[in-house]
């Protein structure tokens, strides 16, 4: 019996050349434009193979921060550093007089809080920027809070402090 090959039966496939490379030979195609791409030039992507142009990854919406963004940001975090810094000495000096670890978890609040303000000010997007705001924002309300003569803090508060930094950044990252 014989061997179906397509190129024996007439039909034989046509080749191109490389849209980037002309002097290579290629049976390739970009899923997106059509376009000829040899080996070196093609991207796998998820949906077939990509030229380099059609495969370049886009920036997801949620991490595409404008300048607009990060200035409203950067006047939120300021005033969640100034409010969150006086609410905390409020708090901690008057209505709780100084009850030990309670200072810190003040802070965790303040640290939820603040990221949760910055992130709907920006639209809830996310990046690195945004996630400096808010760790910068937490720890000017904690520096706020140990400049104010007659505040009451600990090694623990400190601690819980960065912890609440740390959370503030998660939030936003």
């Amino acid at each position: 019996f014989m061997a179906t090959d397509p190129r024996q039966a007439g039909q034989e496939a046509t080749a191109s050349y490389c849209n980037w490379h002309p002097e290579t030979e290629t049976r390739l195609s970009c899923s997106h434009c059509g376009k000829s791409i040899c080996t070196v030039c093609l991207v796998q992507a998820p949906v077939g193979i990509r030229c380099r142009e059609c495969g370049r990854p886009e920036r997801l919406p949620t991490y595409d921060v404008q300048p607009s963004y990060y200035a409203r940001a950067i006047g939120v975090g300021i005033a969640v550093a100034i409010v969150g810094g006086l609410l905390w000495f409020a708090v901690d000096v008057w209505l709780l007089r100084g009850v030990p670890f309670v200072s810190g978890f003040i802070s965790l609040a303040i640290a939820y809080g603040g990221s949760e303000l910055i992130s709907r000010s920006v639209n809830m997007k996310r990046g690195t920027g945004l996630a400096w705001i808010a760790g910068c924002s937490v720890g000017g309300a904690f520096l706020i809070y140990i400049l104010i003569p007659g505040s009451l803090f600990s090694v623990w508060d400190v601690l819980l402090g960065c912890i609440a930094v740390y959370v503030a950044v998660s939030r936003v990252r």
